[in-house]
């Protein structure tokens, strides 16, 4: 019933993967105080290299994109070399590991960074509520609209970071661009209201998107160059049916850039918006021909039968991989799964 999950994927020229299951990116807040990866991390993502491919919980471009405690960086060299340690103990246990890279934009706080590292920083000036997870204390900040020089320096740093992250093993880089952080924040009119070259009509709109994917592309290669998107807008964002034109636009620009692939970024795939016709991944599908990652509440069943279906290619799997690090050959071998509890997120398990 699952045996599509088990068959080896081609991801590109270099890179098979053994199967088509992924580990989604799960934030465990377990970096050093300088945000640097520890031995603890290189255990918990080794024990899961049965994986097809790991992607890395997300991981901060530089010090302003930080918006949660203990969340690991790929801006310094000791950051370079803690993750050295966690790549190669995955490529010791056969696995493949994508790391993910993140900035948080207008969800960030000086609290963790520090005002002589900048300012919060978002596509406009419009802020959200609310308080940060695990320090309800801090409230969200007002954030100032990237400028210019604000957004070339990004594209930069954000380049940066995928090189960091070759030099530290990764087999390649999975962009966040979803879940209503920095670079959502541009696709999305409810939070871009800019009047620039980066705001009002879909080829703007897109733009941060599409020159941050070409300056790592031109980095790393865009076979191994990946992004994760949300065309459905339900995270720290107000949904807008404008959004749509944004999103058509953006991927018929990715389906010419031969990415490694897209990911979607949702929480629950049963979710409907009306602007899309129905299911974000559905959506993705009809308008990504290439590789297309499905992800949110499905089972190793459901997914299976959406890849035999073409609703996509590789199933990410999330909250089970907290509970089962040996997820794979669980259900390679017809074995019950432990349940997952929310209790889980506060340990490595």
């Amino acid at each position: 019933m699952t045996a599509s999950l088990f068959t080896p994927y081609k991801l590109n020229d270099t890179l098979t993967l053994k199967n088509k299951i992924m580990m989604a990116p799960l934030t465990r807040c377990m970096a050093d105080d300088d945000l640097v990866p520890t031995q603890t991390m290189a255990e918990y993502y080794a024990r899961r290299a049965d994986a097809g491919l790991i992607i890395s919980e997300a991981t901060i471009i530089r010090p302003d994109g930080q918006g949660y405690v203990n969340t690991p960086g790929l801006y310094t060299q000791a950051q370079i070399e803690g993750w050295k340690v966690v790549t190669q103990a995955v490529h010791d246990r056969g696995g493949k590991i994508f790391a993910q890279l993140w900035h948080t934009g207008r969800v960030a706080h000086p609290f963790f960074f520090g005002e002589d590292n900048g300012e919060v920083i978002s596509a406009s000036n419009v802020g959200i509520e609310g308080t940060i997870p695990r320090n309800r204390e801090l409230t969200y900040q007002q954030p100032k609209a990237a400028t210019q020089a604000d957004i070339n320096q990004l594209v930069v740093d954000y380049a940066n970071a995928a090189e960091n992250a070759i030099e530290a093993g990764f087999d390649g880089v999975e962009i966040h661009g979803a879940n209503g952080y920095l670079i959502d924040q541009f696709l999305h009119y409810s939070c871009n209201n800019r009047t620039d070259e980066y705001g009002e009509t879909p080829e703007n709109m897109a733009r941060f998107a599409i020159e941050v994917v070409d300056a790592i592309s031109a980095k790393i290669g865009s076979d191994r160059t990946a992004i994760r998107l949300s065309p459905g807008a339900y995270f720290n964002m107000e949904p807008d049916s404008r959004d749509r034109d944004v999103f058509d636009y953006l991927l018929a620009q990715f389906e010419l850039r031969k990415l490694a692939f897209i990911h979607l970024g949702i929480f629950d795939d049963s979710m409907e918006f009306d602007y899309l016709d129905g299911k974000a991944s559905s959506y993705l599908r009809k308008h990504y021909n290439q590789t297309l990652v499905g992800v949110g509440s499905y089972t190793a069943e459901t997914g299976s039968k959406a890849i035999d279906d073409n609703q996509f290619d590789l199933l990410a799997i999330g909250r089970a991989f907290i509970a089962n690090p040996d997820y794979v050959s669980k259900v390679r071998d017809g074995k019950a799964l432990t349940p997952y509890e929310d209790s889980m997120l506060a340990e490595l398990v």
